[in-house]
């Protein structure tokens, strides 16, 4: 994945506050950010936040607190600089031009996006990973492109340089294009086959596993399908769509392990990975699985549903599954707080009660890896996967 030999890059983190999102969810999505950064392999030095009610145009956050950073970055000789939001191209030309380190050397400067497609293109493994992430790569750098590649050497690699950009011949506007016409082209051989491969799959009933990156669906993939499908506590640890044949009871079923949803996923990367959200799209059945011990996981709840109904997918018939029930934690009031509550006062069972049982959905509470409350969500996958074959297969009611 990522060469350990070398000296790990060190980074800064930079938000905005502004009114759709204030100080405390500027925390949040800065975690998100440093999470995707030390998945990357970067280490964070420090965090700016700045809080501005549009950014600047030309250089996202103001004069001063770009004075801040770069200041720090000349002191630290900070390697990256990375930005929570998309950068539009001439903000990244004039950061670029206006960082620098103590030796006059300047800085890799990446956005949001870039930090997740160069994740993408570290954990690809298959050829079908590997296209899409090219493809949308490739399709996010196309306009990025002038002038880009004349204050950067791409050559050195690192953090924000796996995959496409590394030849200087690509950094031809029409070489570009024609790569991105061969890669669509592969793709649409690979979702041809890849059609097949479902077609080939017989009549079983299809349920696929959805939710936030790194929520637990490959533990409970491993646990439903007693595979060794890879699981691991970095985001995006599943890019390739895993299917297995599972059995509860007598019924048999495939279940299928997609790829994590995230805030500002990048567009590029939902059009790329057409083929993986097939299975998604092609699902009898949604297991949306929800990490509840995140403090966000509301937030995380409402980005799946957005990114399930722009795909699509978002009339499917869905067991909500609340994972990580042995990490959750509440903070408990004192009789003399006056305060009003918060979601962070609330105890696991006081939740239980809130909007949660107004679900129309099927809502279960979990611990994969703790193995808690696994038979009743058996039960529950079960009951909803009968009732999808006795639809398809009236006839066969005698085997249940």
């Amino acid at each position: 994945m990522f060469d350990t030999s070398k000296k790990q890059e060190t980074a800064v983190l930079v938000g905005l506050i502004n009114k759709s999102q204030d100080d405390e969810k500027v925390n949040e999505y800065l975690d998100e950010l440093d999470f995707l950064a030390d998945t990357a392999g970067a280490k964070i030095l420090k965090r700016f936040k700045q809080r501005l009610e549009h950014p600047d145009s030309r250089t996202f956050v103001g004069s001063g607190k770009l004075n801040d950073i770069r200041v720090f970055v000349k002191e630290n000789a900070v390697d990256i600089v990375i930005f929570d939001d998309e950068l539009s191209p001439a903000q990244q030309r004039n950061l670029e031009k206006e960082i620098k380190t103590d030796k006059d050397q300047k800085v890799k400067v990446l956005d949001r996006t870039t930090l997740i497609l160069d994740i993408f293109a570290a954990r690809a493994r298959t050829a079908h990973a590997k296209t899409q992430v090219e493809l949308a790569q490739y399709q996010y750098l196309l306009p990025r492109l002038t002038k880009m590649w004349s204050h950067h050497d791409r050559i050195k690699g690192g953090i924000g340089m796996k995959g496409a950009g590394e030849k200087e011949i690509e950094t031809d506007r029409r070489i570009v294009r024609d790569r991105i016409a061969l890669l669509k082209e592969r793709l649409t051989i690979i979702d041809k086959q890849m059609e097949t491969q479902r077609k080939s799959r017989g009549e079983l009933i299809r349920v696929a596993l959805v939710g936030y990156t790194n929520v637990g669906k490959s533990t409970i993939m491993n646990m439903l399908s007693k595979s060794e499908v890879f699981a691991e506590n970095k985001l995006f640890a599943t890019l390739d769509t895993t299917v297995r044949k599972v059995v509860i009871e007598n019924l048999p079923f495939l279940l299928s392990d997609t790829v994590g949803f995230i805030r500002k996923l990048p567009t590029t990367l939902v059009e790329s990975f057409k083929s993986t959200l097939d299975e998604v799209r092609e699902a009898d059945i949604l297991v949306h699985v929800v990490d509840i011990s995140h403090v966000g996981f509301e937030d995380q709840i409402n980005v799946v549903n957005q990114t399930l109904s722009d795909i699509g997918a978002g009339d499917k018939t869905t067991i909500l599954v609340f994972n990580k029930i042995d990490a959750f934690t509440f903070e408990e009031k004192e009789e003399d707080d006056l305060t009003p509550i918060t979601k962070k006062n609330l105890s696991l069972e006081q939740l239980k009660k809130s909007w949660m049982n107004t679900l129309n959905s099927p809502c279960v509470f979990i611990s994969a890896a703790g193995k808690q409350n696994i038979e009743e969500f058996k039960k529950v996958l079960y009951e909803n996967i009968k009732e999808q074959h006795e639809k398809r297969y009236p006839y066969n009611k005698f085997l249940y």
